[in-house]
């Protein structure tokens, strides 16, 4: 056998950032959409640290002509002067060294968000060009990098009457060839919340990208209570006062907000040093300990319940939107891309800091008090009728329930990454993909009439209904707290529907019930639209498809004269060939995979149009019905 040599001479030693460009998904997770926009967030980050020091009041974000994003802020200017390790300006060893900067002290930064050290010198890495220019000492400076590495020396370049730093980045298009626009609403939203999360900073964002600059400023006085008021509106309220608590305890502040409304979702917003923690936490722990408790204590002495009656903490997180932010000089995230807060301290001291101020507002608000207690009573019968049907939804063997196997025209696979489930509107388009389908890894599941709209429904009324009983068996992961990702039989779950109005409808109704009750598949990206064809096109023996009005003209121009057009207006319109070749071929089709860019978002989104309040959907309506199209009249 001819083996190859391995010795000392096979082991690479990466200097500077070189590990960066050799593995940057170790550093921003992904070189996708969610890394490429990361970039942003590490410059603009930086610049909210200097804030939360007391030393900046202002910060813009500018995403400029090509894709180049500036930032500046009107902070102390990075340290110009000489490193006493690396010889070198401290601004210069800051952009090219990991783990370098103000962040381990203590001193120069109480709070932080960017505490490893390595955002602006990864975002450096990650460039094309970086340019730092630092206003401090009343003098500017200036120093180019160019993928991670000097190009020259900083410079002294004149006067300045202001502090500050200002950064501008082109991101590198050979590591990021995936993503290479920024989603404006996507830096949007973020710059919102994180002028929500620090009250009294002024935030802008200006998009220099089209003609006429689109720009918004942010400035919240009212910190996290405004930001419950925003996430909330268009609600009905259960505790019309807000309650807030804010409090410091061994240098960690908390800050809480809760607001029960009259919906069946639980919606907790959790944050450390600014940072979304999506997965939670100690502090969310705490959180939920806290609350569980003093409800059922509040409960209890004032005999608003029975002795032998008490909530479990589904109940009392039912139509609840609260927001959790902590300021800790030393949080352990866990992972570079800081989704879990794992500091166990953090979970007693959010625990205390909820239970002696929820227990001061129940107090004080006697009347919220009452209304809160009575949504969680509610919400613990719901529960309890809920529990046999619950059963139903553990699908054991789809010949189990009557009815669901008829329905159900599984594949032969049991490899779920190939299994494939098409969620079809209606028996005659059920028919057609039946038939069409390849056996062996597409599933079809018809679903008759309209979903049941479940951001109107109590989960008893959820699990009552056969529609949904039947998507839940057929996914097989169960849901809330028994969820199990890995139990998911299909990975490819494909909404199916016409394209007019009641499809688009079906298509709003899935997505509602799947965004509530099986939100984990939408991030796991299992969750897709089918695009079927709006029209054919038949000259002779040549037939082509299109899939919207646009590339219908352009299509048009190539065929001439005496051509025959056919609208689709439902998929049984098609023969199971056709509805094959043209929506369900993986080597023709198109797919839109559904994203879920901002829970928040995603969720005043659903409210608002699937709600119980009509004004909102009606401004709505009104302000994008410029942009409907293929509405049937």
């Amino acid at each position: 056998m001819n083996e190859k040599k391995y010795d000392a001479s096979n082991i690479q030693i990466l200097e500077g950032l070189e590990p960066v460009r050799k593995r940057p998904g170790m550093y921003i997770g992904t070189t996708g959409s969610d890394g490429f926009h990361h970039l942003v967030w590490e410059i603009v980050d930086n610049s909210i640290d200097e804030a939360l020091a007391g030393y900046a009041s202002e910060i813009t974000l500018e995403i400029l002509p090509n894709e180049v994003i500036k930032v500046t802020d009107d902070g102390r200017g990075i340290p110009v002067d000489i490193h006493p390790h690396t010889n070198r300006p401290a601004v210069e060893t800051i952009m090219t060294t990991l783990h370098s900067g103000g962040k381990f002290d203590g001193d120069s930064y109480k709070v932080s968000g960017g505490l490893h050290g390595v955002g602006a010198a990864v975002v450096n890495a990650l460039s094309e060009w970086f340019i730092v220019e630092v206003h401090r000492n009343n003098k500017a400076y200036l120093q180019r990098f160019e993928r991670g590495i000097p190009v020259g020396d900083l410079k002294e370049c004149g006067e300045s009457n202001h502090a500050g730093t200002i950064i501008e980045f082109k991101f590198d298009p050979e590591i990021f060839t995936e993503t290479t626009s920024y989603d404006f609403e996507r830096l949007r939203q973020r710059i919102q919340q994180l002028a929500f999360l620090n009250r009294g900073i002024k935030i802008s964002i200006i998009d220099r990208r089209t003609v006429e600059p689109v720009s918004h400023t942010y400035l919240y006085e009212g910190g996290l209570v405004e930001y419950a008021e925003f996430l909330n509106a268009g609600k009905a309220k259960v505790n019309q006062n807000l309650f807030y608590v804010e409090k410091m305890v061994d240098e960690i502040n908390v800050e809480i907000t809760i607001q029960y409304n009259d919906t069946y979702n639980e919606n907790i917003y959790s944050f450390a040093n600014n940072i979304p923690t999506r997965e939670g936490g100690m502090h969310e722990d705490g959180f939920k300990m806290a609350l569980t408790r003093i409800l059922n204590n509040y409960a209890k002495d004032n005999k608003l319940v029975k002795d032998d009656e008490s909530f479990v903490g589904e109940d009392t997180r039912e139509g609840l939107v609260t927001i959790i932010s902590i300021k800790h000089p030393d949080p352990q995230f866990e992972g570079q891309t800081k989704t879990k807060l794992g500091n166990t301290e953090v979970r007693q001291i959010t625990s205390q800091v909820l239970g002696e101020g929820l227990e001061r507002f129940l107090m004080e608000h006697p009347g919220d008090a009452k209304q809160i207690i009575e949504k969680v009573k509610m919400a613990r019968l719901s529960r309890i009728a809920a529990r046999k049907a619950r059963e139903a939804t553990r699908r054991k063997n789809p010949l189990d329930q009557l009815g669901f196997a008829s329905k159900l025209a599984d594949c032969r696979t049991k490899d779920a990454t190939r299994a494939e489930l098409y969620i079809v509107e209606g028996d005659s388009a059920g028919g057609s993909a039946k038939q069409g389908r390849e056996s062996e890894f597409q599933a079809i599941l018809p679903l008759r009439g309209k979903v049941l709209n479940v951001e109107k429904a109590n989960i008893e009324r959820v699990l009552s209904n056969q529609e949904i009983l039947t998507l839940f068996q057929a996914i097989g992961t169960g849901f809330g707290d028994e969820f199990d990702g890995d139990k998911a039989r299909y990975h490819k779950i494909v909404i199916m529907t016409d394209a007019d109005v009641d499809g688009a409808h079906i298509r709003t109704l899935l997505l509602t019930f799947f965004y509530r009750y099986l939100r984990p598949l939408i991030e796991l990206g299992y969750i897709y639209f089918a695009q079927p064809p709006l029209y054919k096109i038949s000259q002779g023996r040549r037939e082509e498809y299109v899939y919207s009005d646009e590339e219908l003209i352009e299509t048009l121009e190539t065929f001439g004269e005496r051509y025959q057009i056919q609208r689709y207006k439902g998929l049984g319109e098609m023969n199971p060939e056709q509805l094959w070749d043209t929506t369900m071929n993986p080597e023709t089709r198109t797919l839109l995979r559904v994203s879920l860019k901002d829970a928040m978002d995603a969720d005043q989104v659903f409210t608002m149009l699937m709600g119980e309040e009509v004004e909102p959907r009606k401004e709505f309506i009104q302000s994008n019905a410029e942009y409907a199209s293929d509405i049937d009249i």
